[in-house]
């Protein structure tokens, strides 16, 4: 009974694969996990931007995190997937999708446990990261979505025309 418990107190998380890493996101944020499909390109978009898919009518934004996170850019296979979040950043919602080389499942991950990211040995940014957790015997990198979407490169995927230009 008391690894039920335990299976419990901890958050829920989405992990992904990205390269040999596995990352996570918070369940809480996923509106849904799609098969990859053609994205249609947007002139002048950041590298990073593949370009639109449209989810139930809705536009919506995808970036390619390989490239976020400075990796090159990988083929689509079967196992590719768009996962669409919902990203709470400045007090507005943003619907996007990022493009993971796999997703695995849901599981729990003790927010007790968790330890800061690590300032060296890492490829990407540590501040786009909350924090390092367990599952099994593997480390899962958990995303700071806010963070790795700043407000600047979001204005520049979602065309937020209200947001003030860099530097005012």
């Amino acid at each position: 009974m008391a690894e039920s418990k335990a299976a419990h107190d901890g958050a829920q998380y989405v992990t992904l694969g990205i390269d040999r890493e596995i990352f996570a996101v918070d369940v809480d944020g996923v509106r849904e996990i799609l098969e990859a499909r053609p994205v249609a390109r947007v002139p002048y978009a950041p590298p990073f931007m593949l370009g639109m898919i449209d989810v139930r009518g809705r536009s919506v934004p995808v970036i390619d995190l390989r490239v976020k996170l400075g990796l090159p850019a990988a083929e689509v296979t079967e196992q590719t997937r768009i996962i669409v979040l919902d990203i709470e950043n400045q007090g507005r919602t943003l619907t996007m999708g990022i493009l993971a080389d796999r997703v695995f499942e849901v599981t729990p991950l003790d927010d007790h446990d968790m330890e800061p990211p690590p300032d060296v040995g890492i490829h990407w940014r540590s501040d786009y990261i909350r924090g390092i957790g367990r599952r099994a015997d593997s480390f899962v990198i958990i995303f700071d979505l806010p963070r790795l979407f700043s407000t600047e490169e979001t204005a520049l995927i979602v065309g937020g025309t209200d947001l003030p230009p860099a530097g005012l």
